[in-house]
């Protein structure tokens, strides 16, 4: 047996029990160096896709901003508040947004006058009634005029807003009045019964269903719903007799629902003078320097009104809707 100085031991292998504590130490400190490393680039790539995404949020902020006028505001020039598409709460021709669009264009002590550039074929009373009433507002208060133009058309709401300005302007082919409010819907009853298919649909009131239209609709209920509608339609009838006044050539079928071109609308007194923006601006206003004060949603404002307006129309549209002026 070899004494623990014996040479021949100097040369020999350590056994794998003694070398572990070394090995081990440096494969842990390897590990760790890797995991710090790896930690640290995921930091880096977290924070580099956060600034881009900060600076594409930026960019589109500025691209799709809210619309405020860019120009010189101060020096005399004609406010312009474009109204343009369906008008109903979350769109863009929102009483929300013209509302606050009109409200600066009156404030600006450079504008001569504010025009409302209408291309729309109607939409909610009630949004094209705040709007209404705010222009009456307005113009009592700052004593500035409002002169509503026409473009292809203006019709039903459109018109409900037009009528508060003091002059409306049109083309000769511009249609203009639909002076009457629908509620659409539709009835599967009957084809219900041919394919046999029961309705279950349970209310705690005996008429909250009646616009459903998979369950049939009393006599009663419809003679609701109408005199509602009649209701709506002579509040739209008192606007527009009290806006145009002794303008009016009223005729049997002014207020039937028909539209007329802008021609025989200045006939009958429904709108007043041909022109676009352009010679209103320059020819009635005498400022030919036009502003656009017209509000706008940005892209990520856009989105989320889009998501709970989706929701909230679905949610009417199962009900089968509400009185339109369209």
């Amino acid at each position: 047996m070899s004494s623990p100085t014996d040479p021949r031991d100097e040369g020999a292998t350590p056994s794998p029990s003694a070398s572990a504590p070394w090995e081990r130490k440096v494969l842990e400190d390897l590990a760790q160096a890797f995991m710090a490393e790896q930690r640290s680039a995921r930091r880096w790539r977290l924070i580099s896709r956060s600034l881009w995404v900060l600076g594409l949020v930026v960019m589109t902020w500025i691209g799709f901003g809210s619309g405020l006028p860019s120009k010189n505001t101060a020096l005399p020039h004609t406010a312009m508040v474009e109204i343009k598409g369906e008008i109903a709460a979350g769109a863009e021709a929102s009483a929300e947004l013209v509302v606050s669009a009109m409200q600066a264009a009156f404030q600006d002590e450079g504008a001569r006058a504010v025009v409302l550039l209408i291309n729309s074929p109607g939409g909610s009373p009630v949004q094209a009634g705040i709007i209404n009433d705010e222009i009456k507002r307005l113009k009592a208060k700052y004593k500035k005029p409002v002169y509503a133009v026409v473009e292809e058309a203006c019709a039903s709401a459109a018109y409900y807003i037009a009528v508060a300005a003091d002059d409306i302007y049109v083309d000769k082919a511009s249609i203009v009045g639909s002076i009457g409010v629908l509620m659409d819907g539709f009835g599967f009853t009957g084809l219900m019964d041919k394919i046999g298919v029961e309705r279950r649909l349970m209310t705690a009131g005996e008429n909250k269903g009646f616009l459903d239209p998979f369950s049939p609709q009393t006599a009663k209920q419809r003679a609701y719903a109408q005199t509602m509608l009649d209701e709506i339609h002579k509040q739209f009838i008192d606007v527009v007799k009290e806006g145009r006044g002794q303008r009016l050539k009223e005729t049997p079928e002014m207020f039937s629902g028909l539209f007329w071109s802008g021609q025989q609308a200045v006939d009958l007194g429904l709108a007043d003078h041909f022109g676009n923006l352009d010679h209103v601006a320059r020819e009635v206003v005498k400022a030919e320097d036009v502003i656009d004060y017209t509000r706008r949603d940005n892209v990520a404002e856009r989105l989320v009104k889009r998501f709970g307006a989706a929701i909230g129309e679905g949610a009417v549209r199962a009900v089968g809707g509400l009185p339109v002026l369209r």
